[in-house]
């Protein structure tokens, strides 16, 4: 989405069969300024107008008008999905863009997806010409069983969709298949070229790869095409049993005696290893339940990559260990900080774990607070609240800002750190070692009230009255 600013309404949970799911996005760089306001404007109001008025210049659900003259021309495209009649196709254009109208009243430039139709309007020239930005990724919880051969079946029939949406005069393409269940759409925009088409499929084909990987549903939403698919989860069909089947003998049923006896005393082996080392663990094993609670903190990647404008340099607040730090904003307006991991980093699967769990449960005022994490395929995202000073180094070792740091203030800095610190150890429902206190891991607020922030490396001290612990790898800086 690169760093376009997207305002996104959802009316219901995400769900492919639903038809309530409305995404917008009123495009940051157009707004209306000037005494053209209210010209253009009454030309967005006649776009309805038009469309209900163009009966005869239906064509497979698709319409490219303009109303006005420049500057204040508006140029509209709309396009129904699928089969989709004309009177439900001018029903849904006429709903999106009202909506539109309604939600980017200030801007010349936006574009609305709904189930059935896809609408847009801009100031410029949007004839004929292939973008594949902003986009939008509705995607399931649920995978596949059999990821090898879904990816297989999947990019066979995507690519014979692309071609068949390539050549044919509508662009449309779709293509059940019986084999593990699949059901497929591809959809351009008619003013493509075929070259066009090709591109723009071929472009929310990689998006699949990266937002949708092995998913039972995704749906790729962008300006100038459209893809989806639906699968059924359990893609491996048993046989059908024989009409008789033959009667079992005696070695055979021996055989499953003795098998259901072996098997037996596994499980209860199984059984016996497990209580073992449950009780060896003692108390670590509690934070079963404390995960499933943390669960409730998860966001999506989508939601998370839309605060950020997909990551873009210009929200990049720094680079640390654990990877990229991200200012995000969250469709409530709230401010975020997202902590991404690089492929890179020191730090893996157990250290971002751990933050999660730990830093959920821990609350206080000089702690940075955990709002969600995000973990989706490769992605492992942190969402922390933004703290608008950044690092305490940043003050501490600049020549400049070290000024701000008077006796008073350095004093107010260092008893918080001092109150966070004692919370950990003493106060809080764990006990706490952080093992990476460092003036780049103190956050400081807008009134520089200091937060304690990185749990990456921290350790849970089991015992109440434990007082030292052995270590079998560095940890630190």
């Amino acid at each position: 989405m690169g760093c376009s600013v997207l305002l996104w309404i959802l009316f219901s949970s995400v769900n492919l069969c639903s038809a309530s799911v409305v995404f917008f996005n009123c495009s940051p760089n157009s707004s209306i300024t000037g005494g053209g306001s209210s010209v253009y404007q009454a030309n967005l109001k006649h776009l309805s107008t038009q469309i209900t008025s163009t009966k005869e210049e239906f064509n497979s659900g698709f319409y490219n008008l303009s109303v006005g003259q420049s500057p204040n021309q508006v140029n509209a495209i709309g396009l129904c999905i699928g089969d989709v009649n004309q009177g439900a196709c001018i029903s849904c254009l006429n709903d999106t863009i009202s909506q539109l109208q309604e939600y980017c009243n200030n801007n010349t430039e936006a574009i609305g997806w709904s189930d059935l139709c896809l609408a847009r309007y801009s100031s410029r020239d949007i004839f004929g010409a292939e973008e594949t930005l902003p986009d939008y990724v509705i995607t399931s919880y649920q995978f596949v069983s059999n990821v090898n051969q879904f990816n297989v079946t999947l990019n066979s029939l995507l690519e014979d969709l692309t071609n068949r949406a390539a050549t044919v005069g509508r662009y449309v393409a779709t293509d059940p298949t019986d084999l593990i269940n699949i059901d497929a759409s591809v959809q351009c925009t008619p003013d493509l070229s075929q070259q066009e088409c090709r591109n723009c499929l071929e472009t929310a084909r990689e998006k699949i790869q990266k937002s949708c990987y092995a998913r039972t549903e995704c749906r790729i939403l962008q300006p100038s095409c459209i893809l989806k698919y639906e699968a059924e989860d359990g893609l491996s069909r048993p046989s059908r049993p024989p009409s008789s089947p033959p009667r079992p003998t005696q070695e055979k049923i021996i055989i499953i005696v003795v098998v259901s006896i072996i098997g037996v005393l596994l499980l209860v082996l199984c059984i016996w290893i497990y209580l073992r080392l449950s009780k060896s663990r003692g108390k670590e094993d509690e934070n079963i339940d404390e995960i499933i609670k943390a669960e409730s903190l998860q966001y999506d990647f989508a939601t998370v990559r839309t605060a950020t404008k997909d990551f873009c340099d210009e929200n990049k607040l720094g680079q640390g260990g654990f990877g990229a730090v991200y200012k995000g904003e969250l469709p409530s307006g709230q401010l975020v900080a997202v902590k991404r991991l690089s492929k890179g980093s020191g730090q893996g699967e157990k250290e971002f774990k751990n933050e999660v769990l730990l830093v959920a449960k821990l609350q206080h005022r000089n702690l940075v607070r955990l709002l969600g994490f995000c973990l989706e395929g490769k992605e492992r995202l942190l969402i922390y609240e933004f703290v608008p000073n950044a690092s305490l180094d940043r003050f501490i070792f600049d020549p400049i800002k070290k000024a701000q740091l008077d006796w008073q203030r350095r004093y107010r800095i260092i008893g918080g750190i001092a109150r966070g610190l004692l919370y950990l150890h003493e106060d809080s429902q764990l006990r706490v070692i952080h093992r990476d206190l460092k003036p780049n891991n103190i956050l400081l607020d807008g009134e520089m009230n200091p937060k304690i922030s990185d749990f990456g490396l921290a350790k849970l001290v089991a015992a109440n009255d434990q007082t030292h612990d052995t270590t079998r790898r560095a940890a630190g800086t």
